[in-house]
């Protein structure tokens, strides 16, 4: 008799990783959709916290996306509060394996950068997008104008998930810290990179979201949203790199305009 064959849980995760951040999300859905038609551009709304037993469910309400928060603790209303209670055991991620990796750059930042979350080994490099897709994401800076030293860059999920994606029960609180996030730091250009930083900040997945300009309102003022491909999807099919830099370019004509 032969050997049982053995499954590589490693490469299952990456694979799971790939389609995740390409933005696929379902094998097949139930009505057909129609993806040549246009998309109209929708302002999201971000209300912010309030101590209120309301569960995190998003509600449209004319085109705008409102999320009620899913805790009646209220996040901090300073960017330097905010910060280090990200870090602290009051974050949903605490019980996770892993460290938690903070946001970097600047506070005041002009241009933020929010992706899904660490990878497998930001948490040694002690920073978000490090390795190959560090590599890839400095240079699309450079091809922009900014670095890391001018970028604020932070992570929907402070620790990376087991599977790479945070369990359904809590994607709507970190959506909700997301969106706290960006209020505070009130950038004046946002970029998501991958799925789940869409859908935490405009409530769609990135294939609908790509190609469109999406105004933010949030307490401290308006941010123009731009959704793309993460790195590590950009390293594993390079054909979409020309995708993206039609994503950068729009960005930077939204933050010139």
């Amino acid at each position: 008799m032969g050997a049982l064959p053995t499954f590589d849980t490693a490469l299952a995760a990456s694979v799971l990783d790939w389609w995740h951040d390409a933005g696929v999300d379902l094998l097949v859905e139930e009505e057909p959709r129609d993806w040549m038609a246009a998309e109209p551009v929708r302002p999201i709304a971000f209300t912010p916290p309030a101590p209120t037993m309301a569960s995190a469910t998003p509600a449209m309400h004319g085109g705008v996306v409102a999320l009620a928060p899913a805790q009646p603790t209220l996040l901090p209303d300073t960017l330097e509060a905010f910060l280090a209670w990200r870090l602290s055991d009051a974050a949903p991620e605490t019980a996770w394996d892993g460290i938690s990796l903070a946001a970097t750059g600047p506070v005041d930042a002009k241009l933020m950068v929010l992706v899904d979350c660490p990878d497998r080994d930001d948490g040694d490099a002690g920073q978000i997008l490090s390795g190959a897709p560090g590599r890839l994401f400095d240079r699309m800076l450079a091809a922009i104008g900014q670095s890391r030293e001018t970028v604020h860059i932070a992570s929907v999920c402070a620790r990376r998930p087991l599977a790479g994606r945070a369990p359904a029960g809590l994607e709507a609180r970190l959506a909700e810290i997301a969106l706290h996030h960006v209020g505070l730091v009130a950038p004046r250009g946002l970029l998501l990179l991958g799925n789940a930083a869409s859908r935490a900040v405009l409530g769609t997945e990135l294939i609908s979201a790509r190609g469109h300009s999406h105004e933010l309102d949030h307490k401290n003022g308006k941010s123009r949203a731009i959704a793309s491909f993460h790195p590590r999807f950009l390293i594993e099919k390079p054909m979409a790199k020309a995708e993206s830099w039609k994503d950068l370019q729009m960005l930077m004509g939204d933050m010139r305009g």
